[in-house]
C-alpha cells in the first residue's frame, strides 16, 4: 500500500519509489498522479477509476483484483493518492489480505492537508493561532441515518479544522458548523490539486464556501477545505503563485525522449506543460555512411557534430560496433554549441571546436578561421537527415574535402493528440515552443491557424523567420538559442 501524495509526482517518497521500481502490477486511483508509473516501467498497470474519465471501481472489485494477483504470486502495489491511512479505505483492504493470509507493508505518504501548508502557504498549525488539527471526512459511510461526527464539538474545536472529500455535501457539513455555533465569518481556504502548476485556491469566509462549491462542477474534486484563522496567513506565506510563470500553460513540442529538458524546468517556474512531439526520433533507416565514417576516422582530420542527437546515436553505434573512444584517435572533435559540448564530455571527450553562438553560420565561420583548415583537412559532419545545409555548402566553397551523414533521422509526427487540439482552439494554451524550422512546419501542418489562439516562443530567429514566412506572429525570440534561451524569453514576455 504506497502512499502517492497530494499530486506532484516527486512528492512520492524513496520506498514508494523503489516497491515502484521492483513490483510486477501497480493498481492505481484517479487521485495518484500516472506519472508515477514510470518508475514500473516491468509493471502491469491496472487503472481503478478516475473521476469524470471512467468508471469508478467498487472496493470489493479492487480488493477481488488485489488478492488475484497476490495469489498468483506476484508483488503488487496499490497507488493510493495522499495517504493510505487518512481517509482511504486501508483498513478494508488489509483485512483482507490478512484474512488470505498475505504480507504486506503500508507506505505512508503525504496527505493533502499536510501540503497546503506548503503549497498554499497555509500551516495548519501555528504557534501563536492553532495547536491542534482536526482532519474531517466531508463524506461518511452512506446509509448512516445519523452522522457519527459531533459536530458542536468540532465548531468549538480550538484549532484548525480541514475538511476532506466535501464537494457534494458541503451543505450539510457547512450547516452543521454554523448551526452548532461556528462564527459565520470564520476565514477558510478552498484549495484543489494541491501542488499541481493548476493548483486553484479560494480565501473566502465559512459562510461562502456553499456559494463556491455549489453546484459541484465549479470546483470539481479533489477538493480539501481548511477552516479556521491560520488561512489568513496564506497572502503572506505564498510562494506557489507568485513563481514568473505561474497560470501559464506552455505547449512543449520536443521529441518525446527530450521533451523533458524543455517541460520539467517550465514546471518548475510555475507553468503547466504539456509535451505535444511533433517530430520524433529514429535511427536512420542504413547505417552504412556512418559506418564509413567510424571506419575512416584515422584519415579524418576533423569530426564536426551538429547536434546532441548526433552526439548520442554516433557513439552508440561505435560502442555497437564493438568500439571505443579510442577509435577516435587523434581526430579533432567540433560541436554547433556548449549543450553539444556537454553531450560529448558525457563520452568523456573533449570538444576542440567550439563556436561562439549556436548556429551552423558561426560553427562555419570558426572551422573556416581555424589553424587546422590551413592543411586543408578532411571534415566529416555527424548530423539529422534533413536540415539546413549552410555549413556543408560553405565549407565546399573553400574548398575542403568535407562529407556528412546521417546519424539519426527525424521523423514527423501524423497526428496530433485531439485534447490538445481542443484545448489550442479553446484559448487554453498560452505559449507553444518552437524549436526548429522543422517543428515550426509541422505546427502549421498539424494545428493550422489554431496556432494564432496562443504566443510562439522561437529558438532563434530562423526559426522565428519560417513561422512568420507562415503567416505567425512570433511573440518571443531566445537570445542565446538554447533551451535555457528560450525559456528565458518566454519569462521576460511573460512578465511584461
Amino acid at each position: 500500500m504506497v502512499g502517492a501524495g497530494p499530486g506532484h509526482p516527486e512528492l512520492l517518497t524513496l520506498r514508494g519509489q523503489s516497491w515502484l521500481s521492483r513490483c510486477d502490477v501497480v493498481l492505481y486511483d484517479g487521485l495518484s498522479n500516472a506519472e508515477m508509473l514510470a518508475h514500473a516501467p516491468q509493471a502491469k498497470h491496472i487503472c481503478v477509476g478516475k473521476h469524470g474519465q471512467s468508471r469508478i471501481w467498487t472496493q470489493p472489485e479492487i480488493i477481488q483484483e488485489t488478492l488475484r494477483h497476490a495469489q498468483m504470486g506476484c508483488c503488487v502495489v496499490r497507488l493510493k493518492g495522499g495517504d493510505p491511512a487518512v481517509f482511504a479505505r486501508t483498513s478494508e483492504e488489509v483485512d483482507a489480505l490478512v484474512a488470505a493470509d498475505i504480507n504486506f507493508e503500508i507506505v505512508p505518504g503525504i496527505t493533502a492537508a499536510l501540503a497546503a501548508g506548503s503549497y498554499a502557504g497555509i500551516p495548519i498549525t501555528h504557534r501563536g493561532i492553532a495547536s491542534a488539527v482536526a482532519l474531517v471526512t466531508g463524506h461518511e459511510q452512506p446509509g448512516k441515518t445519523k452522522s457519527d461526527l459531533d459536530w458542536p464539538a468540532l465548531a468549538a474545536f480550538p484549532g484548525t479544522l480541514v475538511i476532506y472529500m466535501g464537494v457534494t455535501t458541503v451543505e450539510t457539513w457547512t450547516h452543521a458548523l454554523l448551526e452548532a455555533g461556528k462564527a459565520p465569518d470564520t476565514p477558510c481556504a478552498i484549495l484543489r490539486r494541491c501542488s499541481l502548476p493548476d493548483q486553484q485556491q479560494i480565501l473566502c469566509r465559512l459562510d461562502e464556501i456553499v456559494g463556491h462549491l455549489t453546484p459541484a462542477s465549479r470546483f470539481r474534486p479533489p477538493v480539501i477545505t481548511i477552516v479556521g484563522e491560520v488561512t489568513k496567513l496564506a497572502e503572506t506565506m505564498d510562494w506557489f503563485t507568485k513563481r514568473p510563470l505561474h497560470g501559464q500553460h506552455v505547449l512543449v513540442t520536443r521529441p518525446s525522449q527530450q521533451a523533458g529538458e524543455l517541460a520539467r524546468p517550465l514546471t518548475e517556474l510555475g507553468a503547466c506543460s504539456t509535451v505535444q512531439s511533433v517530430i520524433e526520433i529514429q535511427p536512420p533507416d542504413d547505417w552504412a555512411p556512418i559506418d564509413l565514417f567510424i571506419d575512416e576516422l584515422n584519415k579524418t582530420d576533423i569530426l564536426a557534430f551538429a547536434s546532441v542527437n548526433a552526439i548520442q546515436y554516433f557513439m552508440q553505434r561505435l560502442f555497437e560496433r564493438g568500439f571505443d573512444t579510442r577509435k577516435l584517435g587523434s581526430t579533432k572533435l567540433a560541436v554547433v554549441g556548449d549543450a553539444t559540448a556537454r553531450k560529448l564530455a558525457d563520452y568523456h571527450l573533449h570538444a576542440d571546436i567550439i563556436p561562439p553562438e549556436f548556429t551552423a553560420k558561426s560553427l562555419l565561420d570558426t572551422l573556416q578561421t581555424t589553424e587546422e583548415l590551413s592543411s586543408a583537412p578532411s571534415i566529416r559532419i555527424v548530423r539529422a537527415n534533413r536540415g539546413n545545409n549552410d555549413l556543408i555548402d560553405g565549407l565546399k566553397s573553400s574548398g575542403i574535402d568535407v562529407r556528412q551523414a546521417a546519424a539519426y533521422q527525424n521523423v514527423d509526427v501524423d497526428r496530433a493528440d485531439p485534447k490538445i487540439h481542443e484545448q489550442l482552439r479553446n484559448g487554453e494554451i498560452d505559449w507553444i515552443t518552437v524549436t526548429s524550422s522543422a517543428t515550426a512546419r509541422n505546427l502549421h501542418r498539424l494545428f493550422g491557424e489554431d496556432l494564432s489562439q496562443c504566443r510562439l516562443a522561437a529558438i532563434s530567429p530562423i526559426t522565428a523567420g519560417v513561422l512568420e514566412d507562415l503567416g505567425y506572429t512570433v511573440a518571443a525570440v531566445a537570445q542565446t538559442y538554447t533551451m535555457q534561451g528560450l525559456i528565458d524569453a518566454i519569462v521576460a514576455k511573460a512578465s511584461e
